[in-house]
């Protein structure tokens, strides 16, 4: 009995030292999933694991864009003068007045940041909105199907929900008045051709385009890096996605 007992904790011991090598060698839950099969997933794990990383995606997003430098901070999104204002921007600043145009770019940013949170529940609805073709076809289309997806079922009420904010802010932030003082002094000057540009509708655009672009990030870093799939559902799903793309 007690050499059975002996053999019994030496396989035990084995059994333990081998898994335990076998887990630190799958550092990752990326790894254990390519170690393990995971199985097709069927159609309501890809409804729920689609939904769960687009949720995740969006909010997230939504959140890093409405704190204090979201846009401002973020030069891939930072909002400068409107293309036709340029020349407006480089006059002004030969002139003097940079911290002028600073304090416009600011109050910009900071009404767009303002907004951003809004887009929560507007992606939210569109999440549970979708059919199961329509999943499908985020999971296997090209690694931006999901932002385009988005683009297409929720910029009007993004424009709709975001443009009275993004007024209502850039009055609160002075941006209106800062804005009023840079072309009005623009348009003082000999020779120049007046400028008229609609401030809140440019920068309620923007404001968009940011937000996509970083949702657009986020649905590239699942699809592509699996370590940012934080559970064995996202694991199973994009893992098949991966394969039936091969």
């Amino acid at each position: 009995m007690k050499s059975e007992n002996t053999t019994f904790k030496k396989i035990s011991i084995t059994f333990t030292l081998v898994t335990a090598m076998f887990l630190s060698s799958c550092d990752t839950l990326s790894q254990l999933s390519k170690a393990l099969d995971l199985g097709t997933p069927t159609d309501s794990e890809i409804n729920s694991g689609l939904k769960q990383a687009l949720e995740y995606g969006t909010s997230y997003a939504s959140d890093r864009l409405s704190k204090e430098d979201g846009y401002l901070g973020n030069l891939a999104v930072k909002i400068a003068f409107p293309e036709e204002a340029k020349k407006v921007e480089n006059t002004l600043r030969s002139l003097g007045l940079g911290d002028l145009c600073d304090q416009v770019i600011t109050s910009l940013n900071r009404a767009a940041e303002d907004a951003a949170i809004e887009a929560k529940p507007i992606f939210v609805a569109a999440i549970k909105d979708m059919s199961i073709n329509d999943v499908k076809n985020i999971l296997l289309g090209a690694d931006n199907a999901a932002t385009q997806y988005f683009a297409g079922k929720t910029t009007t009420s993004l424009e709709g929900k975001f443009k009275p904010i993004i007024e209502s802010s850039l009055t609160k932030v002075g941006a209106t008045r800062y804005w009023s003082d840079v072309i009005g002094r623009y348009n003082k000057i000999p020779l120049m051709t007046p400028i008229d540009t609609d401030l809140s509708k440019f920068v309620t655009q923007k404001a968009i385009d940011g937000l996509f672009y970083e949702i657009a990030k986020e649905e590239l870093k699942i699809r592509e890096n699996a370590a940012a799939r934080s559970t064995m559902l996202l694991q199973k799903v994009f893992g098949y996605a991966e394969k039936a793309k091969e």
